[in-house]
């Protein structure tokens, strides 16, 4: 679709939409101009009556290496409101995705750092590749995993997420199919026929009731209503404006340890 720049969409005869993230010299890291773009394609995916199942990847074989390091460095030195109101845009864009009437399927292979693993628990399923590179690598930039964190200890419970979002420590496929983050890890060469069961089941069905069973299931599941998801915003504010974030992005885009690197803290 020709209004799109940082995601792909392609649409089958099926109604199977390729929905992929676009930013693969940056491995598909999220800028505000794809954020931006996936809320759109959520609304368009409202009203289009033949997109009957979304699978989400990455293009160049990368699902999602988290926040734009760019975009995150420029908020150290944005005022408050400036923090804040980019904050919710990345919130706002994961409240969208998971609650999406069309069902979403992630195809996980190469890397889901961060924020990549946000998006892979807001997907109905998620599929990762056993070589995949996957952990909540925040606490080793200065952050925490503050917007995507509602939807992956609902994915995960608190006893799983406990065990990940604290260390920054990265896994494979198979861990994380354990911990709950993906339904199953596959070989490489086995993705293609994996996503495929998983789309079939979709085509057999009405366009209504899967949208409809999902937003049973959400109020079912635990809370993230706006209460939630600004307690979220507020907390990514507050750990952009902490010297350890400053540190922590700095160190990265210059290529170099941070301070606090092998000396037990900061």
């Amino acid at each position: 679709m020709d209004e799109f720049r940082a995601i792909s969409v392609v649409v089958d005869e099926r109604g199977v939409v390729d929905l992929r993230l676009n930013n693969p010299e940056r491995r598909n890291a999220l800028s505000a101009q794809m954020m931006n773009e996936l809320v759109a394609f959520t609304r368009l995916a409202r009203d289009r009556k033949d997109f009957r199942v979304v699978v989400l990847s990455g293009v160049g074989g990368t699902f999602c290496a988290g926040g734009d390091l760019t975009w995150m460095k420029a908020q150290i030195n944005a005022s408050r409101e400036t923090r804040i109101a980019e904050a919710r845009r990345l919130a706002m864009m994961l409240k969208h995705l998971n609650e999406m009437p069309v069902p979403l399927i992630g195809r996980v292979e190469g890397a889901a750092l961060g924020g990549g693993v946000g998006m892979a628990c807001v997907c109905d399923v998620s599929i990762a590749s056993r070589k995949c590179r996957i952990g909540l690598t925040e606490t080793r930039l200065g952050l925490i995993p503050a917007t995507i964190g509602p939807y992956v200890v609902a994915r995960l419970g608190e006893a799983r997420a406990r065990q990940v979002v604290m260390s920054g420590r990265v896994f494979g496929g198979d861990e994380a199919a354990a911990l709950g983050i993906v339904a199953r890890s596959v070989k490489p060469e086995e993705m293609d026929a994996a996503i495929a069961d998983e789309v079939a089941p979709f085509l057999e069905l009405p366009h209504g009731p899967p949208g409809r069973a999902k937003a049973l299931v959400r109020s079912l599941g635990p809370r993230i209503d706006e209460a939630v998801i600004e307690a979220s915003i507020q907390r990514l504010a507050d750990t952009w404006e902490t010297e350890e974030a400053r540190e922590g992005i700095a160190a990265f885009l210059e290529k170099r340890k941070p301070r606090w690197a092998g000396t037990g803290g900061t």
